[in-house]
């Protein structure tokens, strides 16, 4: 009993210099702003990968379409992946010469062997290209009137190969979508901080901007490309080993693209299953040890809650200060992000949202290493 007490207590400390690191390495990401009588000179392609969207997808076409950035300066490649519904037509709408819609099913000769559909999306957008950079987002998305003018000047400046920016939820219509807007804060900070301080490479793939050429440096999603997701962040970590010092987060608020948080438990836990299951595959070992010391943290937790009533004498304190040290580590680093997204709102459900993390924490992490089948887009994958 004495060493699973110490290693409580060793997994508790880990947790608080966990989240100074990230929370520190976040804090020093400058913020960046347009320079002024910015006059952009890149051509960008934005590739939207599509699949029975026909609730969303004009929605996030207008959005870039209302972009303060040349139009003759970009084009809107939507990848229709077999949609079952009319999220192509709808496309064809817009009768725009930069808006363009390619069916995969065009391009894809054999269904059954193919891994990744979003992947092979990409990659025949990519192809079809005329930009020299690759910005793209997903198709429940809705982008800011300066999003292509933050990503371009910040890529200009950088010269980087791959940019990663901010993602966010919106319009949350109960207490469930609150958790995971609060909790897609954490993430934002965790990416950032993980980048800028080159410890941790992760994205997401709603907001991710990269050079057409270092796509094809790093030879595309070949090598990961048998693996259904992971389109965004095991191409960064692709990048991040050939091009280490150049791999940018750009940290503004008004770059965030903004999407909904998942309205059931179901949805939700299919989500973040699809999310982890991807872990295995991370070509950084770091990510590794500190998601899998997080996660023995939580669930040091949930197995001290349930020994009390046999050892409250020698768990009680030791599960008190556990609960003591996540609730203020997580307040205080949730409090700045939530403040610098303009989100205070979000903290009134602090608390609850905690008990919450944890089990979701616990459970997602268990599943992820069972669960070898999820839905994703009305299909199963593997």
């Amino acid at each position: 009993m004495q060493y699973y007490i110490y290693i409580s207590l060793f997994l508790s400390l880990t947790y608080v210099l966990i989240m100074l690191r990230y929370f520190l390495n976040w804090k020093a990401i400058p913020i960046w702003e347009i320079p002024t009588h910015f006059s952009p000179q890149t051509k960008i392609t934005i590739l939207i990968p599509a699949r029975n969207e026909s609730a969303n997808i004009q929605a996030c076409i207008q959005s870039i379409l209302n972009q303060k950035y040349p139009s003759q300066l970009f084009e809107i490649l939507v990848i229709d992946d077999h949609s079952e519904d009319d999220t192509a037509a709808l496309v064809q709408q817009f009768r725009i010469s930069n808006v363009q819609v390619l069916p995969l099913k065009d391009f894809v000769t054999n269904r059954k062997e193919l891994q990744s559909f979003k992947k092979k999306a990409i990659e025949i957008g990519i192809g079809k290209s005329t930009g020299d950079l690759i910005i793209s987002t997903d198709a429940d998305c809705i982008v800011p009137p300066n999003w292509l003018n933050y990503l371009v000047s910040f890529y200009e400046k950088g010269q980087y190969k791959f940019i990663a920016a901010p993602v966010n939820f919106h319009e949350e219509d109960s207490l469930f979508e609150k958790f995971q807007s609060l909790d897609f804060l954490g993430m934002m900070g965790v990416t950032g901080a993980g980048i800028h301080g080159r410890f941790m490479n992760m994205c997401n793939g709603a907001n991710l901007a990269y050079e057409k050429k270092a796509f094809y440096d790093v030879d595309g999603f070949n090598g990961i490309d048998k693996i259904a997701s992971g389109d965004d962040m095991l191409l960064l970590q692709k990048m991040a080993k050939y091009f280490p010092s150049q791999i940018g987060f750009l940290k503004n608020k008004n770059a965030t693209v903004l999407t909904n948080a998942k309205p059931d438990l179901k949805s939700f836990a299919q989500q973040r299953i699809r999310w982890a299951s991807k872990s295995g595959n991370y070509q950084e070992l770091q990510i590794l040890f500190i998601l899998a010391l997080v996660f023995f943290f939580c669930v040091s937790i949930v197995f001290n809650f349930f020994l009390l009533p046999f050892f409250w004498e020698k768990i009680g304190w030791v599960f008190l200060t556990q609960l003591f040290i996540k609730t203020v580590v997580d307040f205080f680093y949730l409090n700045h992000l939530a403040t610098f997204f303009q989100r205070k709102d979000l903290m009134k459900i602090f608390f609850p949202a905690q008990v919450f993390h944890i089990i979701y924490i616990f459970v997602i992490g268990l599943l992820a290493n069972v669960v070898k089948e999820y839905n994703w887009k009305g299909r199963r994958v593997k």
